[in-house]
C-alpha cells in the first residue's frame, strides 16, 4: 500500500456537542468535522483551531493512496498494527475514497520506518 505524507501539521480539537460546526479555513487540504452524541471533533491545520476548543496540536497526516474499495478488509490494521508494535499512537479519519492516519510529529520518522519495514511505500505528498 502507498502512503503519502502531508507536508502540513494538524490539530485535533474537541468542542461541546452543541457548538456550531466550524467552516474550513481557506486553502485547507485536510479538514474534518465529526459529531457524536457527546462531542464535536475537528481536525484542522495547526493554527486554525476553533476558538474555545480543547486542542491537541502537532499531528502529521499519512494519506493512504486511494480510492479504496469498500470491500477491502484490514486496510487500517495493516497500518496501525506496525505502528502499535513500536508504540506510535494514531488518530484515524476515513473518507469515502480513503483513510488518513495521523501520528504525532515527533513520531513521524519512527512511523515511516515501521511502515516501510511492513512493506508499505511512503512518499511525500506534492501538496
Amino acid at each position: 500500500m502507498e502512503l503519502l505524507i502531508d507536508p502540513g501539521r494538524f490539530s485535533v480539537c474537541r468542542l461541546d456537542r452543541d457548538r456550531r460546526w466550524p467552516s474550513p479555513p481557506a486553502g485547507a487540504g485536510l479538514f474534518a468535522v465529526t459529531l457524536t452524541s457527546d462531542e464535536l471533533s475537528v481536525v484542522c491545520p495547526e493554527g486554525d483551531e476553533p476558538a474555545g476548543a480543547r486542542v491537541e496540536a502537532g499531528w502529521r497526516a499519512l494519506h493512504i493512496a486511494g480510492p479504496l474499495a469498500f470491500e477491502l478488509i484490514g486496510v487500517i490494521a495493516s497500518v496501525t498494527v506496525p505502528l502499535a508494535a513500536c508504540d506510535v499512537g494514531v488518530f484515524v479519519l476515513s473518507t469515502y475514497d480513503t483513510d488518513v492516519v495521523l501520528v504525532k510529529d515527533e513520531d513521524l520518522d519512527l512511523a515511516v520506518d515501521a511502515l516501510g519495514a511492513a512493506g508499505h511505500r511512503i512518499s511525500h505528498s506534492p501538496t
